[in-house]
């Protein structure tokens, strides 16, 4: 037998983690990583947070999962808890981020199906877009590394080029349902949308009756220093996926949506075995009550300024390897001027610096969101180190 018991859809490093705490990761062997990465902005509340196992093991012994055949007062309350601090007026609980933007895409196709124009089904995204890996998913963006091989994908999707504003306006026709973006495409290279883009496509989405869908499953739960980004641009989506920091490590996600977005949504329509589970409303619950906090969100703020500024002062230092920074809060992109995924293996293996590569030659820096001057420190000096000593692989 050649083939691994885990399937190899995963190019994996060398790195093997058995153990975490707060913004550290410790491998087989002992060794110490600076977690830059909390598992691609998942770990908002790094390794080992006191409250959440506490959540988990207090949850874990009365009650882990009964169905949603029956009422859920766990999932009522987390479900109240985002409605109080949100756009939504209601919230589907699912496993991961890809389900939740299913979720999203099913609820905008509904909707129109409930106002009695079935046809009106094409999703609008854009270029470059990451938002899943089911067929629904992939179907919605144009990355070949994504597509190839799976044809034929689902009809009903058109791929536009990003933040071009004309080109979604244009796009419109009788078939059109509405548009869905990241705010910040993560994958795609820590690329913010404009605000005249964003706001342009809000205000086409009330001019012709079609929806705005926001994937904030990477950019969402307090990682741009807001408790999610579309807040940042003055704009209010009708639908929203959101999952990773959500349930900072356990698996979770979640569909919002406008009382009017959802109208279609009834008994029947859609549904999960695990998604909602009390187990997993536990974690929510706790981590929205930590994460939604004025005083949480302002730390974060104020880590990304301290963050940006650093790696903005040394970007002159090895000008012929950093080009530029981009992002916002503790969701930052160090753009390079060759291949980020060889720096990232260089920072990750020789300085013990994790962090992730995106498009674009962008290498993300998305720790926990509870760094503090100290960690930033140490991930200046390792990136500062790590310049030093790389040569960059030959064109």
């Amino acid at each position: 037998m050649s083939i691994t018991p885990l399937m190899p859809v995963y190019p994996r490093c060398g790195v093997r983690p058995v153990r975490g705490e707060g913004c550290y990761l410790f491998g087989e062997r002992g060794e110490r990583y600076l977690d830059f990465a909390s598992g691609i902005a998942v770990n908002a509340l790094g390794h080992g947070d006191a409250r959440l196992v506490k959540a988990i093991a207090d949850q874990a012994a009365t009650l882990m999962h009964v169905s949603n055949l029956y009422g859920s007062p766990q999932g009522e309350k987390f479900a109240q808890q985002i409605v109080d601090s949100t756009f939504a007026d209601t919230v589907f609980f699912t496993n991961s981020g890809a389900e939740a933007v299913e979720c999203a895409i099913k609820t905008a196709r509904r909707y129109h199906f409930a106002n009695g124009q079935p046809e009106r089904h094409t999703i609008i995204s854009f270029s470059n877009a990451f938002h899943g890996r089911t067929l629904g998913t992939i179907s919605a963006t144009n990355q070949p590394k994504m597509r190839d091989g799976f044809e034929p994908l689902l009809p009903g999707f058109t791929v536009l080029p990003f933040n071009d504003l004309e080109a979604a306006k244009t796009a419109i026709d009788d078939s059109t349902a509405g548009f869905m973006l990241e705010p910040i495409q993560g994958e795609g290279g820590i690329l913010p949308a404009t605000p005249e883009f964003l706001s342009g496509l809000r205000a086409l989405c009330d001019e012709h009756g079609l929806l705005l869908i926001l994937d904030e499953v990477q950019c969402g739960v307090g990682r741009t220093g807001a408790l999610f980004a579309h807040e940042h641009y003055g704009v209010k989506p009708d639908i929203m996926s959101v999952a990773k920091g959500i349930g900072a490590g356990f698996p979770l996600g979640a569909c919002l949506a406008t009382e009017e977005a959802a109208k279609g949504m009834v008994a029947g329509t859609h549904g999960s075995t695990y998604g909602g589970n009390p187990l997993g409303m536990a974690v929510g619950s706790t981590v929205w009550g930590i994460i939604s906090q004025p005083e949480f969100l302002g730390h974060v703020n104020a880590m990304g300024e301290r963050l940006r500024g650093a790696l903005e002062q040394l970007i002159p230092n090895h000008d012929a390897l950093f080009d530029s920074v981009r992002g916002m809060g503790l969701m930052l992109g160090l753009k390079l001027k060759s291949d980020s995924r060889a720096f990232v293996a260089h920072l990750r293996d020789r300085h013990g610096l994790l962090t992730v590569a995106a498009g674009d030659n962008v290498v993300r820096i998305l720790p926990p969101l509870v760094i503090n001057e100290a960690h930033i420190a140490e991930c200046i000096e390792k990136l500062s180190a790590g310049a030093r000593d790389y040569t960059p692989p030959a064109a």
